[in-house]
């Protein structure tokens, strides 16, 4: 453990910004198997209201540091492609 004062207040630091992270990265996670499930089911509209979120979701992310942007980018590329196949075949 810690000994010195700074060295305990990193260590405070760090545990609560593992809380934040851990919290923040569920989030996204939730909202990414909500759409997929939406998407699974054929219900358009579901998809389309769970598309905005998740991509708000995944925006705030990065923003928080928690997702490389490259990384966000990649799921909502893949993630409109399904919506807009779901879309062409309803």
């Amino acid at each position: 453990m810690a000994n010195h004062v700074s060295a305990l207040k990193r260590a405070r630091q760090t545990e609560r910004r593992t809380e934040f992270n851990r919290a923040n990265r569920s989030r996204v996670r939730s909202s990414l198997r909500a759409l997929r499930e939406a998407l699974a089911k054929g219900d358009l509209n579901a998809a389309q209201a769970q598309y905005r979120q998740t991509i708000s979701t995944l925006d705030k992310s990065v923003q928080k540091g928690v997702l490389h942007g490259n990384t966000a980018s990649r799921y909502k590329s893949r993630l409109n492609a399904r919506l807009k196949a779901l879309t062409a075949k309803a």
